[in-house]
């Protein structure tokens, strides 16, 4: 099977738009507004980076674009490890390469990262412990 030489991941708004309806729905405790205005303000954050932040999968490492500029390459042959946490809602992409560890909302089609990342770093997913 060949690999494709780059791929770029479609962006999910599922997160901020479940963590914007958690904020609603935190309306009728007895601080509000304040806890209503904060998550509601983290969400509409993860929104504005669903629509600017782009993943590519290159030949040779995952590159982080924002509003078409590099910021951040990550080598596979970095790669140490990798895990997606509650991929259904979507939840956390976790990584760790040899001198850094990341945690990154999945704010892109969940589907479209497990394949990616099963095809160019796969030997390296921890498995689900038991139960999960």
């Amino acid at each position: 099977m060949t690999t494709p030489a780059s791929v770029t991941l479609s962006p999910d708004a599922r997160l901020p738009l479940l963590v914007v309806v958690l904020g609603v729905a935190l309306l009728p405790l007895p601080l509000s507004p304040w806890p209503t205005v904060v998550v509601v303000l983290f969400g509409v954050f993860l929104l504005i980076q669903t629509a600017s932040l782009r993943l590519e999968f290159e030949e040779r490492a995952l590159i982080v674009w924002q509003n078409s500029r590099e910021l951040r390459r990550f080598p596979y042959d970095q790669w140490l490890t990798w895990r997606l946490f509650a991929p259904w809602l979507p939840g956390l992409f976790y990584f760790r390469e040899t001198q850094s560890i990341h945690f990154l909302p999945i704010l892109f089609s969940p589907k479209e990262l497990r394949d990616q990342l099963e095809l160019r770093v796969g030997a390296l997913e921890v498995p689900k412990p038991a139960g999960e």
